[in-house]
């Protein structure tokens, strides 16, 4: 996936942890197609598309062919807090910091605990 966000680093390494147990168990407990447009700087602007489909249990680049069950804009850095555990999705929300589209109850369970842990970012 070529990206010059850093997300896409997290994201390549989410597409591994998939094909691991702990991945194949995420799909059986999510089972639920996200789509994350994440910006550079600024939300709406330049945004690169990725889908994380824990139906099918992978991680692709570009807009879902369908309708995903949320989705997510944000920029790389709250990306990157929100999924490391570092911002709390919640706060990020109210703050502006994300914005979301299509099933709230879908994407309450978008949480750090679907990511693998960074080695090093």
């Amino acid at each position: 996936m070529e990206s010059s966000l850093k997300s896409a680093t997290l994201l390549e390494q989410m597409k591994k942890h998939l094909e691991t147990d702990a991945g194949k168990e995420l799909k059986e407990k999510v089972g639920l197609v996200y789509q994350l447009n994440i910006a550079p700087k600024k939300i709406g602007f330049n945004e690169e598309i990725f889908v994380v489909d824990l139906k099918e249990g992978k991680v692709s680049k570009g807009p879902y062919d369908g309708k995903p069950d949320a989705t997510f804009s944000f920029t790389d850095d709250n990306f990157l807090s929100i999924a490391s555990g570092k911002m709390n999705p919640q706060i990020a929300f109210i703050r502006g910091n994300m914005k979301i589209k299509g099933s709230i109850s879908a994407a309450q369970k978008f949480t750090p605990d679907i990511f693998p842990k960074p080695s090093k970012l």
